[in-house]
């Protein structure tokens, strides 16, 4: 087999890629099958998360919240992306940038700004008490219905980049030609625009609902009591309990659960693509 010198080029990026990503992994997961009390070899820590309750509830709870944070993205994302890309092409750089503004902030204040804007007596509550709603508060604030909000406003701007990129490449001739054809709007839509945009959908969703599993700090501030979720979970057992090797082993179950899904979506995208 002759070597490829230019093989050598890969080799930093490889290295630090195992130190970094593969070798923390490989950490995790021995840990994980270590006892907390006596460090020996047990499934013990596995055994209690199956076991308990209160941890499979939370897992159910944190997938039903990154469905419907996902979802709420989608409705708002696609058609935001659709008049970027077909409707306002002279505009669409600076819609564009204002989409990823909040990116230039930090993410601990983009949460803690709707924390004010949410809160009773807060600036949302101020402008609806001057139409005579809600003047006893909206007692939205340290909800699940907080938390959506807070992390749409996190992960949605990836779902437009990724929703515009497939929509902007679409070839504008086929819309002609499907309306001159006597299509409907609605039929263009579901027959040619909706079917080629779903690469970007597709993208768009793991993009969204894979780190919505994990996150811990939207919840935490904008959820309170009601945020409680695996994410919260995990970080309670690495900085409160110091139960470390349980830690690992929530975390390497979220890992998993990242994975299946990726991998169900990367399926669903295929199949629909084969259609």
């Amino acid at each position: 087999m002759k070597f490829d010198r230019r093989q050598v080029l890969t080799w930093p990026s490889m290295i630090m890629l195992f130190l970094f990503a593969l070798l923390p992994l490989v950490i995790m997961l021995v840990t994980s099958f270590q006892s907390d009390t006596t460090g020996g070899f047990t499934l013990e820590n596995y055994e209690r998360f199956f076991s308990s309750s209160t941890y499979l509830r939370l897992t159910g709870k944190t997938i039903v919240m990154s469905l419907a944070v996902t979802a709420v993205s989608l409705l708002i994302a696609y058609p935001l992306a659709y008049i970027m890309a077909k409707k306002l092409r002279g505009l669409r750089n600076i819609i564009l940038i204002l989409v990823i503004i909040p990116f230039f902030t930090n993410q601990l204040v983009r949460v803690y700004s709707w924390l004010i804007f949410l809160q009773d007596g807060g600036i949302f509550n101020n402008f609806l008490s001057l139409f005579g709603l809600f003047e006893d508060g909206l007692g939205l604030l340290y909800t699940q219905g907080a938390v959506i909000i807070g992390l749409t406003h996190a992960f949605f701007p990836y779902m437009v980049v990724t929703i515009y990129m497939s929509l902007e490449r679409m070839d504008d001739a086929m819309l002609e030609a499907s309306r001159s054809l006597g299509a409907s709007k609605f039929t263009t839509f579901r027959r040619i625009i909706f079917p080629l945009s779903m690469p970007g959908v597709i993208s768009g969703i793991m993009i969204v609902f894979v780190p919505a599993l994990g996150t811990f700090v939207e919840p935490r501030i904008l959820g309170g009591t009601d945020g409680t979720v695996i994410g919260t979970v995990i970080e309670d057992q690495f900085f409160e309990i110091a139960a470390w090797n349980f830690g690992a082993a929530i975390a390497f179950l979220l890992l998993a659960l990242v994975l299946i899904s990726m991998t169900a979506l990367n399926m669903a995208g295929k199949r629909w693509e084969t259609e």
